[in-house]
């Protein structure tokens, strides 16, 4: 049984049933006497245990005096976190913990059907686990009560406030007793985080342990500097150096998930995406298939896989690197926890390693900066791994015995561990070929800092093969044309990036109004149909279609799902135009005749006159010296009726009375 002053006996019993032995740092500050049922703002290294640690601090103030728990009704505690799997992850926690207290844990969080959770708060519950916004909808519904409520837990605070959810933890805070507990937890304490604890806490006691100011002793940090174009071969050895039970991946955007799951799975990776356009059952499965060895590599965004926790978890890699040391210590410690080793490798390609310098400096990391794993690399460890398998050691039972014999006798000892090689490589991605170049190549001054349009794909540096040197090519069709704004610009990267090709394999491109025709060298053409993988798809949705043979202008009978083809702009092939005609004259192209030549060149003697229009039943006489009045007067005026100036006694008619006009000042 473990004995630990200020545990209640219930959750002493559960911590021993789990094999806890000792307590970490900000577990045994949570439970410090001096601290009693006083707020606190606790800040600890993300993987301290601080799940456990506050729910070792709620105990005292939940269960008093008793054991155990009484009958589930209101709830007494809520506990808050920024995303949905780390709030299911906290309710998993805190349901072992108070096992033996009897406790009801119910949790609240968006992608969940609403009913159900409202009839098991109907039922009661002693613990309520949620995200900001479905808490705030319940509240609104009167389905959650939290009149009885004794503690509020605010888990990974800072994160919360970074998604926009200020506004509801105000919200669920000012709904809550002004006599509760409320307890936040951090990885870090930005200004705004302790300006919310002032607003909503009263004497709160700061917690920091010793761990939050020094660098993670359980992760080990590596920089692996790599040229631009060599990013994902890069990911790819360290996935295979390390050969890690799990490995997170991540990855700035959603498509950048997708692209890159889609290319580690064609190269026989068992890996899974978390991202935040998957669905809960989505997000959920992947996580489970990751914890029972189905998959071992997730791809994941910054938000999805905030606070998850993998009890396998050895490798963590950094494919986009991160925007501030906050993201930088969050996303490495979801390896390292509970006292377990692991890796952080940050992918810095050549022309962002300033920038990777800053990053570990803000953060108060020192790395170990130094090259990818090669090839040779990943097969040397690849046979360090094999020769120490513990199935070479293990005893041979009686029933292998005869076997083992005839396959000896058949095959001989060489072929028997040929095959054993082989099986033993089977199903792993064979390692790549990376650009030689030296680590201090990456080094940098600020004038070179500034962005190259060409970083990012290889060959940057390299010309384009010219027509005459460019061989045997083979010719694709994309999903995007002029009609798009497509660029050769940056079309090449593009394709370069996707299809794991350089400058040099791309050819003439072919720009129409709906798709645009790009040839390829023949010897690099299934290599890009292999790097984009079966859905033919690469960034912004463009899709890819071999083509059978090159395209010819004004010939669209290979893509007529497309419609009317559209020629190409091959400006060289277009047939001189005859020149035209000028007055009914050939035209002549001098550059020696001026303009007032090639005027009287035209043949405007030759043109009729045009006859004189009538003007109010007048022939117009053309004269110059006849002025406007004389003019005016032969207008045939006399057809109009003249206004009466007096009615018919005679009498002058009265002036109507001018009206007042808003502009017109009144004196």
């Amino acid at each position: 049984m473990t004995e630990i002053e200020g545990i209640v006996p219930a959750i002493a019993k559960a911590l021993d049933k789990r094999g806890y032995k000792e307590l970490t740092p900000v577990q045994k500050a949570v439970i410090d006497p001096e601290l009693g049922v006083a707020d606190a703002l606790v800040s600890a290294q993300t993987g301290s245990g601080k799940t456990v640690a506050f729910g070792l601090a709620l105990a005292p103030t939940l269960l008093g005096d008793a054991e155990t728990f009484g009958p589930a009704a209101t709830p007494l505690a809520l506990v808050i976190a920024p995303t949905r799997e780390l709030a299911l992850q906290v309710k998993r926690e805190l349901e072992w913990l108070y096992e033996f207290a009897g406790a009801t844990v119910v949790s609240c969080v968006g992608g969940m059907d609403m009913r159900t959770e409202r009839r098991a708060l109907e039922r009661g519950a002693h613990i309520v686990v949620g995200t900001p916004g479905r808490l705030c909808d319940h509240i609104r519904r009167d389905a959650l009560d939290m009149s009885d409520l004794r503690a509020v837990v605010l888990d990974e605070a800072d994160e919360m406030l970074d998604l926009g959810f200020r506004e509801d933890l105000e919200f669920i805070l000012e709904a809550s007793p002004e006599d509760r507990r409320t307890l936040m937890f951090s990885a870090t304490v930005p200004r705004a985080i302790a300006k919310l604890a002032e607003s909503y806490q009263r004497n709160a006691v700061r917690v920091e342990t010793t761990a939050a100011r020094e660098q993670h002793v359980d992760i080990e940090y590596r920089a692996l500097v790599m040229a631009p174009a060599d990013r994902e071969n890069a990911i790819i050895n360290a996935l295979r150096f390390y050969e890690a039970k799990n490995a997170i991946v991540f990855c700035s955007t959603r498509a950048a998930v997708n692209h890159l799951t889609a290319r580690l799975g064609n190269r026989g990776f068992s890996v899974v995406a978390l991202s935040g356009e998957l669905s809960q059952s989505e997000r959920t499965h992947a996580l489970q298939a990751m914890r029972d060895g189905r998959a071992r590599v997730c791809i994941a965004t910054d938000v999805a896989a905030r606070g998850i926790d993998l009890p396998n978890l050895e490798l963590v890699i950094h494919a986009d690197l991160p925007t501030n040391p906050d993201t930088l210590l969050h996303r490495s410690g979801r390896t390292g926890r509970a006292g377990r080793k692991g890796v952080s490798a940050l992918i810095v390609p050549q022309n962002g390693r300033r920038r990777a310098e800053r990053l570990l400096q803000n953060a108060g990391i020192a790395a170990e900066w130094a090259r990818p794993p090669s090839a040779d690399e990943v097969s040397q460890r690849d046979g360090e791994r094999l020769l120490a398998d513990p199935s070479l050691s293990e005893p041979m039972g009686e029933d292998e015995k005869t076997f083992v014999a005839e396959l000896l006798e058949r095959h001989g000892a060489e072929q028997v561990a040929a095959a054993f090689v082989r099986l033993y490589h089977t199903g792993r991605s064979a390692p790549e070929e990376l650009i030689e170049m030296s680590l201090d190549q990456g080094r940098r001054t600020n004038r070179d800092d500034r962005h190259n349009p060409n970083d990012g794909f290889k060959g940057s540096d390299e010309p384009r093969r010219s027509r005459q040197e460019f061989g045997e090519s083979l010719w694709f069709s994309l999903s995007v044309g002029r009609k798009q704004n497509a660029e050769p610009r940056w079309l090449i990267p593009m394709l370069c990036r996707a299809g794991n090709l350089t400058k040099r394999d791309i050819g003439a491109i072919r720009m129409q109004q709906q798709e645009t025709h790009v040839e390829l060298a023949a010897e690099s053409a299934e290599k890009f149909l292999s790097a984009i993988g079966p859905n033919r798809t690469i960034e912004k949705g463009i899709r890819v279609t071999a083509l059978k043979g090159p395209p010819e202008a004004g010939d669209g009978d290979h893509r007529k799902a497309f419609g009317k083809p559209s020629k190409a702009r091959d400006f060289d092939d277009r047939p001189d135009r005859p020149k035209k005609p000028f007055g009914n004259k050939p035209r002549e192209a001098s550059a020696d005749r001026g303009f007032s030549e090639r005027r009287d060149d035209k043949p405007l003697g030759d043109r009729p006159e045009r006859p004189k229009k009538s003007f109010g039943g007048k022939p117009r006489e053309a004269s110059a010296e006849r002025s406007f009045s004389e003019r005016r007067d032969e207008k045939p005026w006399t057809k109009k009726p003249a206004k009466p100036k007096a009615d018919t006694a005679g009498a002058p008619l009265a002036k109507k009375p001018k009206k007042k006009n808003a502009k017109t000042r009144v004196e």
